[in-house]
């Protein structure tokens, strides 16, 4: 007789069901809107102020130095500690960034006294101590994620998690655009100060504690380097978080879309927000499809065509002169960029023990979260060499390069097809 459970319809709402989890996915939705608006608002106000590509790129070299710098110990913290409460903590500091960063935009006395060259370095200042709190927090954040729900729920509350983080990636930039050609700078980040004060309130309201673990006696160090040892002794995890750090790294568009806003395709801030949006509308159709068609049938060659895609996408949209082919394609990017995320969260959350979940996610944030910001300072410095255009066309043509040689180097890789998703003990 067939088990009636195994034809059952899955809940698509299961993770949602769990109170504290539900509270989190609010919470980490107003955040992430905050966190796209202040990365719109600053993107336009340094290119207003300098009118350098640099000085774009080193908005991202201020936060990821930082990030990059501290994710180990943060990622050690985080399992030796209550997630939930460095998570608080690290959004309490990131609260104070903001309302810096509309101190220096208001005209205030403080304000009219600052010069522009004065202004940019204390927005570097400010970014600097952001990318500290967010070396924190990312890992607490992604690790307590999964003490939420029960370990059959893994995957659904993964779904959620990253729909609705583009969700908020879609509107944030979008919103950002609008409020700074509303109301300027300072008008931006007044409303990025409201939303991650209440992000505060409403993960304050998650009513958890990380279970008590067990007094570890290894070294400091040896602890600290646990994720990296974990990832390391995984080929195959390994070649993914590689494939996706190159590719991120040659391949980002982002922090250069204030250029192409302005001087190739001759828009406004409006603008630059449906730039910054698209790739995130483009990856939340894409997870939606997902769930109805998994890519864990050939999870390799899916893996390696995904990042492909993104490449060849990335291309495009540097030879683009016109403003709805270029949301597009960045939209397209942004799909294929999902399906990469995805699989990779699968293949490294799912396999990876309880107790080294902040120590990989540190990891993960090393490969992935702030290859991001280097990427920005890579275009921005390519792009005071070649120009703009040049720059993210080169980009992209190394993110093809990136995924050949992984696939000639990784067999395993281009071999792979199902894959696991039970975590490991």
């Amino acid at each position: 007789m067939t088990d009636p459970t195994l034809s059952a319809v899955p809940d698509a709402f299961a993770a949602m069901r769990v109170p504290n989890f539900r509270k989190y996915i609010i919470a980490l939705f107003i955040l992430t809107l905050a966190i796209q608006i202040q990365g719109t608002v600053v993107g336009w106000q340094i290119y207003d102020l300098t009118r350098d590509p640099l000085a774009l790129g080193l908005v991202g070299l201020a936060e990821a130095i930082p990030a990059i710098s501290l994710s180990l110990v943060a990622g050690h913290v985080a399992d030796a500690h209550d997630r939930r409460r460095i998570a608080l903590m690290a959004l309490v500091v990131l609260v104070v960034c903001s309302v810096a960063l509309w101190v220096l935009s208001h005209p205030s006395p403080l304000g009219r006294r600052l010069v522009a060259s004065d202004r940019v370095h204390a927005i570097y200042a400010v970014i600097v101590v952001s990318g500290l709190a967010r070396a924190f927090l990312q890992p607490a954040r992604q690790a307590l994620s999964a003490e939420l729900v029960p370990r059959h729920l893994f995957s659904n509350s993964i779904t959620w998690r990253s729909g609705c983080w583009q969700m908020a990636a879609v509107l944030g930039p979008a919103l950002g655009g609008a409020l700074y050609a509303i109301g300027g700078t300072q008008m931006g980040y007044a409303v990025d100060v409201l939303f991650m004060t209440v992000s505060a309130f409403v993960l304050l309201a998650v009513r958890h504690r990380s279970p008590v673990r067990a007094v570890s006696e290894e070294p400091i160090l040896q602890s600290i380097t646990g994720g990296l040892r974990f990832v390391f002794a995984e080929p195959i995890l390994l070649s993914a978080l590689t494939l996706d750090l190159f590719s991120v790294l040659f391949g980002g568009a982002t922090a250069l879309l204030p250029v192409f806003a302005a001087e190739i395709l001759h828009a406004g801030p409006g603008a630059l927000g449906l730039l910054r949006a698209a790739p995130a509308a483009g990856a939340v159709v894409s997870s939606i499809a997902l769930t109805r068609w998994p890519p864990f049938a050939r999870t390799g060659p899916n893996l390696l065509m995904a990042v492909a895609g993104f490449g060849v996408c990335t291309i495009a949209f540097g030879l683009s002169t016109s403003l709805p082919v270029s949301v597009a394609l960045l939209a397209f990017a942004g799909a294929f960029d999902m399906v990469s995320v995805v699989i990779r969260s699968v293949m490294l959350q799912g396999r990876t023990p309880e107790a080294l979940l902040g120590r990989v996610s540190a990891v993960n944030q090393i490969f992935i979260g702030s290859s991001n910001e280097i990427g920005s300072f890579e275009s921005g410095l390519t792009a005071r060499w070649w120009g703009a255009v040049a720059s993210v066309v080169v980009g992209g043509c190394a993110t093809l390069v990136v995924v050949a040689s992984v696939a000639w180097r990784v067999p395993a890789l281009r071999a792979l097809r199902q894959i696991k998703t039970e975590r490991a003990h």
